[in-house]
């Protein structure tokens, strides 16, 4: 089965900048949309953003304007660039692909283990 792999997290202070990667096979030949979600100790887990095979994007209010998401389809990447972080982006991100349309961070399929962001001084 296809295992979806991120990286780029780590502990950056307020204010600094990570850039995630995911890395998956045959993203626009199989996947109607890639998404970011993220999930904070004793929070639900919260979508970030998304990428539609179309290339449009979308983004939780509280990161519009810091994150930016894109991809790569030759190298079957997705890109996650977080600017500005805050206290409450800390959380594990994670990369997860849709088969079909739908709501924006809805009906996700396949997941990835997750890469921990902390944004702490």
């Amino acid at each position: 089965q296809v295992q979806h792999v991120e990286s780029g997290g780590g502990l950056v202070q307020p204010g600094g900048s990570l850039r995630l990667a995911c890395a998956a096979s045959k993203f626009t030949q199989e996947y109607y949309a890639i998404g970011w979600f993220r999930q904070a100790p004793g929070q639900y887990r919260e979508g970030v953003s998304c990428i539609t095979v179309h290339n449009t994007t979308y983004y939780l209010d509280s990161v519009t304007g810091r994150f930016i998401i894109s991809r790569d389809n030759v190298k079957n990447m997705v890109y996650l660039q977080i600017d500005r972080l805050i206290p409450v982006d800390t959380a594990v991100y994670h990369c997860a692909t849709n088969k079909i349309r739908g709501s924006a961070f809805s009906g996700y399929q396949k997941w990835g283990r997750g890469t921990k962001v902390t944004a702490s001084s």
